[in-house]
């Protein structure tokens, strides 16, 4: 296996490597693993064996990190089809750029081998090796609360652009990032409690973007600005 990146955990070095359709029964063996440990199996939704060959196949991309022989982690990209849940059109993308969309997908990590920022490193490679000639944006969806996840699509410089009822009846966060311009300046900012969807509904209407969030007396806030 090529390997585009090495690195440490602890003690433990290991590698990261794009995977194949080769790859399927660990890729699937992780994810078990990875939710089974959940105690809220309800912020993740598990990916089908027909979604990832879908994306092994050349829909995307997805790449792995291993200590040793052991798949620990893997981290996937998804040029999604196109239909009526499309993500471009909660992101206002038109809709002939909706071919140059990429969805962050599933992202599993051992839970033997939480703690050492996993995630966020293969965030890093993933987002670095996107072909910018091929695609423009990133679109992701997270639960509310998720917070893990909510910090790590933050820290890619992903920012909300919708919250909505998705797949037939789960609240979402809409997230998105162009690729290719950075934010532009933001000047008004409003502060609303995580748990009032309806606010925060509210100022995304409004053009008001979620751009960060923090915790303070035992609630999360979200920051909007625009």
């Amino acid at each position: 296996m090529e390997k585009i990146y090495e690195g440490m955990l602890g003690e433990t070095p290991y590698f990261v490597t794009e995977l194949t359709i080769q790859h399927l029964q660990q890729i699937e063996d992780l994810q078990v693993e990875v939710y089974e440990a959940l105690a809220d199996k309800s912020i993740l939704q598990p990916l089908s064996t027909k979604e990832f060959e879908f994306i092994l196949n050349g829909q995307g991309m997805m790449i792995g990190a291993y200590a040793g022989e052991k798949l620990i982690a893997f981290r996937a990209l998804l040029n999604p089809p196109i239909d009526e849940e499309h993500l471009g059109y909660d992101c206002g993308i038109p809709e002939s750029e909706f071919n140059r969309v990429l969805y962050q997908e599933i992202s599993n990590v051992s839970p033997k081998y939480r703690g050492y920022g996993l995630q966020k490193t293969l965030a890093t490679i993933v987002m670095s090796n996107i072909d910018v000639e091929k695609y423009d944006y990133v679109c992701s969806t997270v639960k509310p609360f998720n917070i893990p996840s909510l910090k790590d699509k933050f820290a890619q410089d992903l920012v909300i652009k919708g919250l909505k009822i998705k797949y037939v009846d789960k609240l979402r966060y809409i997230f998105f990032k162009d690729l290719r311009q950075e934010l532009p300046l933001l000047t008004e900012k409003q502060v609303i409690n995580m748990k009032d969807t309806a606010a925060q509904q509210q100022l995304l209407k409004q053009g008001f973007l979620g751009t960060s969030m923090y915790a303070e007396n035992n609630d999360w806030f979200v920051v909007y600005e625009k």
